[in-house]
């Protein structure tokens, strides 16, 4: 395996997977809070954080931050989730002393400029009024809301408009010292980088970073329930989902290869049966969304008023009918495209770097392409279906937007669902 990780004295975390074959290297900081760490108060602090990180440190401008990576060529941009907040660049090999300088201080120097903050305050409120307006978008958070109610898992990424409207710069410097510490963060990187240099280079950056503080996270709550909105749209946009596994479940990847035998491809069951066969949709697909303590599995469509009736209980036999069994070749197949995704993903420094970084901070290693292939192979039928019914015996969530009239009403699903 190419992938050494070191620590540094204060708790950093430091991996590099070498990739001879390229010139150029992916790195970044990734550190393990997100919106399930955020108060009711401040939701979206993570994902400001992660704007206003970009716009202005005690030594760059917000205009020299951006204009010092593209002078070399390279990339710098940012992500937050649920549970993680990434902050990375691409850059050629030889650039790489810069990328870590410029994240490092980013992340540790960055002033919050009140006028800055002003500005990117409305930018954030803009892209929360976009998601709003696009509905396969915003269903995924009344669906996800829905699913852990008045919980911190539940809440918006991108926070609400009224709360966003309201924050001020020493709600994000709090945030960032109470969080961003060296035991909570892992400075990943993957390409043509040398891993005793790249230690080095971040010890002279980060090393003087603090522990930080522990986090206070709230133990996941699935309930499932309903959520329905009628609006004036073209479609209905239809979101069911059941509890599913946390990222330790021995199930981790039975879940995966389900997700993807039931509606992962276009050989899939649903794109088949629903698409192919019935012609009531021409978006379908279901998902599996794991956390560090629990998960959710789901299935998504978007489909004409006139065909929502047919659709909602066809989707509700298809389940019925994955809970009944599986066949082999089904499982070969599904295993094959998630070998095969997981393999081309490798051919990435920028998915290698993301892959070790999320690793090490979800198990606390590296976990080789060899083991996660070797674990896909393990998952056999009889699995896949006992999970099936598992999943399917929690409480359904259920998620729908648009014309609503026509969609089977939620106690009609859960009654044909048992």
């Amino acid at each position: 395996m190419s992938i050494e990780v070191s620590t540094l004295s204060n708790g950093l975390r430091v991996a590099t997977d070498r990739i001879d074959t390229v010139e150029t290297a992916s790195l970044g900081a990734w550190v393990g809070v997100g919106t399930r760490h955020e108060p009711a108060a401040v939701n979206g602090v993570a994902h400001m954080l992660e704007h206003m990180a970009f716009k202005g440190t005690k030594r760059r401008s917000a205009y020299a931050i951006a204009e010092e990576i593209e002078a070399v060529g390279g990339h710098l941009n940012a992500y937050t989730s649920r549970e993680n907040t990434a902050f990375y660049a691409r850059v050629l090999a030889e650039d790489v002393p810069l990328a870590v300088d410029i994240i490092g201080d980013i992340l540790q120097s960055s002033i919050f400029d009140q006028e800055e903050l002003q500005r990117e305050r409305a930018v954030v409120l803009q892209e929360i009024g976009q998601a709003a307006d696009t509905p396969d978008d915003i269903i995924f958070d009344h669906f996800q809301e829905t699913a852990y109610p008045a919980q911190a898992l539940g809440r918006p990424v991108l926070g609400t408009s009224e709360i966003v409207g309201g924050f001020q710069r020493d709600t994000l410097r709090d945030y960032m010292t109470n969080h961003y510490g060296a035991e909570n963060m892992v400075i990943a990187a993957a390409g043509k980088v040398d891993h005793r240099k790249f230690v080095d280079l971040v010890e002279a950056h980060f090393g003087g970073l603090g522990s930080g503080t522990s986090l206070d996270e709230e133990k996941a709550d699935y309930k499932g329930g309903n959520f329905r909105e009628s609006r004036d749209l073209e479609q209905v946009h239809f979101l069911l989902g059941f509890q599913a596994v946390d990222y330790h479940d021995p199930d981790y990847y039975a879940a995966l290869l389900l997700s993807t035998l039931f509606g992962g491809g276009m050989s899939s069951r649903l794109f088949q049966e629903i698409r192919e066969k019935r012609g009531l949709v021409y978006s379908i697909y279901s998902f599996a969304s794991s956390y560090r303590d629990d998960g959710v599995f789901g299935i998504y469509a978007g489909t004409g008023e006139a065909e929502a009736a047919e659709m909602v209980p066809v989707i509700c036999d298809e389940l019925l009918k994955l809970c009944e069994g599986v066949g082999e070749d089904e499982v070969s197949r599904a295993a094959a495209q998630l070998k095969a995704s997981i393999l081309m993903s490798r051919e990435s420094s920028g998915s290698r770097c993301e892959q070790l970084a999320q690793q090490l901070l979800v198990y606390g290693r590296p976990v080789g392409a060899a083991e996660i292939v070797e674990k896909i192979s393990a998952v056999d039928s009889t699995r896949i279906a006992d999970l099936a019914r598992r999943m399917i015996a929690s409480a359904p969530t259920a998620a729908t937007m648009g014309p609503i009239g026509e969609v089977m009403p939620f106690d009609q699903i859960v009654s044909r669902l048992r």
